[in-house]
This record gives C-alpha cells, structure tokens and sequence, in this order.
C-alpha cells in the first residue's frame, strides 16, 4: 500500500490521546500498545490496529507499553478501506483478524466491569444494611449518611447483550477460520464485515467508559479522603461500641471484609488505602466484654439536630467570610423575608429592592470567601465548596434534599472539570494564579484598559495603576464584579427575577440530569464539529525563515473554555471571542451549572453568536464592509439591501422582514438562527434557508468532509461543494509544495504543521 509509513515509538509514549480526532489507523508489528480509559486498561498487541474501534474521535488514550513499531495509514472514512486492503490479501487478513480480536478482547473486559459493577453496588449496599442492623443491635444511633440516598445501580446506555457475547465466542473458539476465509472473498464482505465489528467495537467501549464514571464516581462512598463513607462508619460505631465495652467482633469482621473488598477492587488511590487501614489496624479491637442487650442510648439523636445543623449553613458561610455579626443578622432577615414571598418571581419596586440588597451581599461574601480559600488562610469546607461552586447558601431555599445533593457533588467536582471547562470557583483560581487573565467587562475593557480609564477618570493615581497591573486580588475582584456578576445573571436567562441564591423553585428535573458536565459539554463540542469543521480554527502564522519560510499562514483548532455559572439557568453566553489580542486564544463561553434546557441547542446558539463575534475580531474595522468579503460583510450586506434583490422570492423577503422584526433588526441574531437552521436541518438536507443565506453560509461555515459526499449530489449545494472541493486540492498542492521544500532545506515538519494540511481533508 503506497501510503503506508512506519513509525517507531518508545515505551511509555502516548502516539494517540483520548478526543484527538481519528486520523489514522496504526497497525502494531512489534511490540504492544495499551488502550486505557482510567482504570480500564486492554493490551494490544502484534497485528493489533489503533483505530479500529473509534469513529471520530479517540475514546481512550494508546500508550506504548514497549518500545513498538507500528505501520501507519491516513483513516478518515470507511473508504479508505478500500484503498488499503484492494488487492492487498494480507491487509485484508490483517484488519479483519485485528478488528476480531479486539472486540473478543474488549468484551472480555466489558464483561468483567460488568460483574464488577453489580458486586461494588451489591456489596455496598449490604455492607450499609448491615451498619444500620448494627446500631439497632447496639442500640447506637446512626451517623448520617446521605450518600446512600442518591446511591443507585447503574443504568447502562451502550450495552453489549449477552448473545453479542455468545456469539463472538463462539466465532473465536469453533468457526474464526471459516468465517475469515469467507469475508475475504470479496472487498465490500470485508469491509462490511470490519466496519460492522468497529462499530459493535466503539459500543462496547463506551458501555466500558460508562462503567468506568459509575465506579469513579462512587468510590469514595467505601473510601474517601474526607472521611465520609462506609469504613468509617463501621470504624466510628466500633469506637463507640467498644466504649459501651460491648462485643464488637462482628463489627471487626465486616470491616476485614471491607478492606479486603477496596484492596480487590484496584480502584483506590493506594497512599490513601494505606493511611485508612493503618489507621484501622491501630485500633485495639481485643477489650471485648460479653455482649448484652444495653438499654437505649442516653445520647439519643434530637430529631430537630440535624434540621438546626442545615438552618446554620447561611451562618457558616457568611461566618467563614467573616462578614461580621450585622450582616449576618441582616443577611438571615433578607433570606427569610425572601423565602416567605408570596410570589418569588414578583417585580415590584419591594422583591427588587430585596433581591438587590441580597445580590450585593452575595458577592461580597463570595469575594470574601474565595480570598480566605486561596491564600490558605482557611480550610475549604464543603458547605463552603457548595456556596463557591453552585451558588448555594441556605437549606430551604435549596430543598433539603437538594442540599444532601450538592453535598455529595463537592467530592465529585472532577466531573464538571477538564483541561478547558470550569467551575466559576477553578476559573477564578486560574485568574488569581496567573494561568489566565480576567475577563473584559461589559463595555468591552480587559483589565489594563479598565485600569488606564480609572486612572484618566482621577479614580486612581499612576502609582496605583502600576501596583495594581499585577496585583492578583484586584484581578479577581475585577473578574467577580464584571463577568462573574453580569454572566451569573445572564447564563440564569430571567434577568428581572435573578437572585444569586440557588433556588429549588429553579430545580425543576432531577439534579444528576440537570448537572452541565465536562463530558456533556465536549459532546456538544464534538457534535458540531462533526458539522461545522472549521467553527474553532483560526489563521496563525508559522515562520522560520533559516529554511526558507518567511510567513506561511495555517490553520490552527482553538477550543473555547467554558465557565459554568453557579446557578440553575436556562441560557449560554458567548462572553469573549478571544482571550486576549492573539487570535490563536481561545474563546470563552458561559454555561449554567445546572440546566433543564438541551446543551446541544445551547451550544449551537453559542458557536453561531462566537461565529459571528470572531469574524468582527479578525476583519477590525472592515467587518460590515462589502469591498473585504468576510461572512459578517456579506451577511450585512445581504439583510441590508434584501428588498432589492432579484433573486430573492415576495415569499424569501417576507420572512427577512420579520426574522428583522425578531431579532430587533439586529443582524448577529438573525445570522444566528440561520446558523442554526444550517447546523440542524440543512446539513441534513432539509431546506430551511433561501438562496443567499445558503451561499453565504457554505462559503464561511462548510460542511465536515462526510456531509459534503452526502449533499454533493444535491442541486442546492452542488455548485458550491464543487469549488470548495477545487480550491482545498489546489490549496493542498501548494501546502505540500512548501513543505517539501522546507524539508529539503533540514526543516522538519511539527504537529502544527501536519494539523494544517489536514484541516483541508477535514
């Protein structure tokens, strides 16, 4: 196969990362590769192919376990299939044994997350069942332990049935040669044959991903670093039995069982199963005394403890921010005039007044109390990580239950994480670490420019100015009172009954549906992407003129981070284009951090307002400007003078009129809902714009190579696919025409590099 490289890689190099778009297949001919997604861990190895149970993008990472050669072939569709085993018998044999194999092998590990699943689930809940009889045997009350609450078996979404097991078992053990020979008679059988395997393939390995989520998620309800789960319960309840000098054996058993349960399980953080158990195994369980029925517990549990505990999280968080004894007093007045509402959402000159005085309360607290956090001056509770994060404040406006909720999520804040999706908490710890800078406001001034007016205004003197430039703690005061404040209320969507406070009223779904994670967000990402390829690249210029490249300009993916808002709200903000005066920072946009509304719709509205923002960005003064063709010039120029133009219907104009009318002649908000007509329907096929909507979004927002192939048959889009098609193979031949001359001239050829050519097979 002429296309065909070889590449060596050392051990221990990852050579393809987890949501790195599939580019290539690799085919191991020495060595072996480990595919691993957390704990989940499956050795491929000689004749093994990396590539073959993914789609689009990556769903693990390939590490080298060794150091390994491996052949390497372009992948983008199935046919390029067809390329690599036509009249290649041995590639044939080769992917269609590989994509066998595999799947066996990764069915076997599916399997056994299975059973694992179901014991860790069963074994909990016994082992929590137990605890309970165990007080009542002991006549000790039990601890609280609201995990148990939200504790439910998994609900698979990619499943493997049992007879895709059977079935693949019995092809491995009796019938693989047979079945091999037969799908190899023919290109098209064994295509079909592979593709149908890679597909079952990439299901499986999801069902694996997700049982990997369920068992990261729970772990710590055995064993956790805060202490708060099962083992110490047990070690708690062996404490204050022994001091009843009641027989605690069985107690000692069950906990033995525990231990032996998390060491088995290979799922715990080993310092920290170490540090538990030696702890336990201090423990002198040998005073025993006989065992008698004692009489109730003196130290019974006061009902209305536990309710006074929850009423004090106000107090605890307005405390922690050392607000003083008269703010807190008047905070509780306010929460309490607030909650006893008759009608919450009321706009009168009152409710305003009260959500006003409530707001600035609020974000001095959190001011306040983010500062205590990051310079260690205190130690971050939970109910303190539960203000910071989700907005949370007090019990009843919350919901008790939601409150046991949230409490829980603090362990798990990890899954609303990722290299560039934060909570408002982690982002505001990045701007006061330097890692990134605040945000502009909303008049557009980043944190220099707003400093520079201070001082023209006489707010400030020129020595302030300097002190201030680098001064972390105003950073963050400047990015809680310009973005955190105005997007908390925007990404909440009801601007004229927002109050910052989470409210159960705004909890309308179950809280685990509702939640904004990482991993719903990139698949939002990824959705569109698929569609709009190009959504996130930028131009940037490569140079280095030693070997002859001056100024060669390429196409660079810059992936927005995201700031989930700690309310629960109903819209997404495009905040920022960039982050800064370089075009190749990333964009940044606002999530709430619960929602009940589809993040897919979200996100599309987002990217159509980003599309449009970035394009004003990069054109400077000559966005609306028809004589520099750009997607915001022609699109202002089309709604501009559509009346006039001939080769749209009475029908077409109509429908400008009063999409004009909607979008209160605001040309961004039409173009955005075309853009999501476009992503939507018309990438489907589905006709819902007019001509010069259509020609103006193919030319600016193309379609993934896939859809291209789908539509290109399509009168509607043939023209314009056609000259696409033209100037990337013309763009390509000149691309590889300077880079083969850079590579003769001792260049070699980066990441960046190879990425740009790419993008025009994309």
């Amino acid at each position: 196969m002429e296309s065909m490289t070889t590449v060596k890689v050392q051990k221990n190099q990852v050579f393809a990362r987890q949501k790195e778009k599939v580019r290539k297949w690799y085919i191991v001919q020495d060595g072996t590769v480990i595919q691993q997604n957390s704990y989940a861990k499956v050795v491929l190895g000689k004749g093994a192919v990396i590539g073959i149970s993914e789609t689009d993008r990556y769903l693990c990472d390939y590490v080298a376990a060794a150091d390994s050669v491996l052949a390497v072939f372009p992948y983008d569709s199935p046919d390029d299939l067809s390329a690599a085993i036509h009249g290649q018998a041995s590639m044939r044999s080769t992917l269609l044994g590989a994509a066998l194999n595999q799947r066996q092998k990764l069915l076997n590990t599916y399997a056994g997350f299975q059973k694992l699943v179901r014991q860790f689930h069963s074994f909990v809940e016994n082992q929590y069942s137990d605890y309970t009889n165990f007080c009542v045997q002991y006549h000790l009350e039990e601890k609280s332990f609201t995990r148990m609450e939200n504790f439910k078996p998994l609900e698979m979404v990619h499943k493997a049935e049992n007879w895709e097991i059977n079935n693949s078992n019995s092809l491995m053990k009796g019938y693989l040669d047979e079945y091999m020979r037969l799908m190899q008679k023919d290109d098209g059988l064994c295509i079909g044959a592979i593709m149908e395997t890679s597909y079952q393939t990439r299901r499986v390995v999801q069902g694996i991903i997700e049982m990997v989520e369920y068992l990261r998620y729970n772990q710590d309800i055995l064993l956790s670093s805060s202490y708060n789960d099962i083992f110490d319960l047990y070690l708690d309840l062996a404490k204050r039995a022994k001091e009843k000098n009641y027989d605690i054996k069985p107690l000692k058993d069950c906990m033995e069982r525990t231990a032996e349960v998390i060491k088995k399980l290979g799922i715990y953080d080993e310092k920290l199963v170490g540090e538990r158990l030696e702890e336990y195994h201090a423990f002198d369980f040998s005073a025993q005394g006989d065992y008698v029925t004692p009489e109730p517990s003196e130290e019974s549990w006061n009902e209305g403890q536990e309710g006074e505990q929850a009423e004090d999280c106000l107090v605890h968080i307005l405390n922690y921010a050392d607000m003083g004894e008269q703010v807190t007093e008047e905070m509780r007045d306010l929460v309490q005039k607030y909650r006893d509402l008759p009608d919450m959402f009321s706009t009168d000159a009152e409710t305003f007044a009260l959500r006003k005085r409530i707001t600035q309360i609020f974000y001095d607290t959190y001011l306040k109390a983010f500062m205590h956090t990051v310079k260690g001056e205190k130690e971050l509770t939970p109910i303190v990580e539960m203000f910071l994060n989700f907005g949370f404040m007090d019990v009843q406006m919350a919901g008790e239950e939601n409150a046991n909720i949230l409490f829980d999520l603090t362990e798990h804040l990890s899954v609303c994480r990722s290299e560039h999706i934060y909570t408002i908490y982690e982002w505001l710890k990045s701007v006061y670490e330097g890692r990134n800078e605040p945000s502009k406001n909303e008049f557009d001034m980043d944190y220099p420019a707003y400093l520079a007016e201070m001082r023209k205004n006489g707010k400030i003197t020129p020595d302030q100015q300097k002190r201030y430039t680098n001064n972390r703690e105003f950073k963050v005061k400047f990015e809680i009172q310009n973005m955190f404040m105005s997007g908390n209320r925007a990404t909440y969507g009801k601007l004229s009954t927002f109050c910052p406070i989470l409210g159960e009223y705004d909890l309308i779904n179950a809280m685990d549906k509702m939640l904004v994670t990482a991993q719903k967000l990139d698949t939002a990402l990824d959705k569109i992407r698929k569609v709009d390829y190009s959504a996130f690249y930028r131009e940037v210029v490569f140079s280095d003129p030693d070997k002859g490249i001056n100024r060669e300009v390429i196409m660079k993916e810059v992936l927005p981070d995201i700031i989930l808002m700690p309310n629960a709200g109903t819209r997404a903000m495009m905040w920022q284009e960039t982050a800064g005066v370089k075009r190749d920072t990333p964009a940044r946009f606002m999530f709430p951090i619960f929602t009940s509304v589809d993040i897919d719709d979200m996100m599309v509205e987002t990217v159509g307002k980003y599309r449009w923002e970035i394009c004003r960005k990069i054109q400077g003064v000559h966005w609306n400007d028809i004589r520099e063709k750009s997607l915001t010039a022609q699109y202002c120029d089309y709604l501009q003078f559509y009346r006039k133009n001939h080769d749209l219907s009475a029908e077409a104009k109509e429908k400008i009129r009063t999409a004009l009318l909607r979008g209160r002649n605001n040309y961004r908000e039409v173009f955005v809902k075309d853009y999501q007509n476009w992503m939507k329907y018309e990438s489907k096929g589905s006709y819902r714009l007019n001509k010069i909507a259509r020609e103006i979004l193919i030319t600016y927002c193309p379609f993934a190579k896939q859809i291209r192939e789908e539509l290109k048959g399509n009168p509607m889009y043939q023209n314009a696919i056609q000259r696409s098609n033209v100037v990337n193979a013309k763009t390509v031949q000149r691309i590889q025409g300077v880079y083969d001359k850079y590579q003769k001239a001792g260049g070699k050829l980066t990441q960046e590099l190879i990425e740009n050519l790419e993008y025009y097979d994309l």
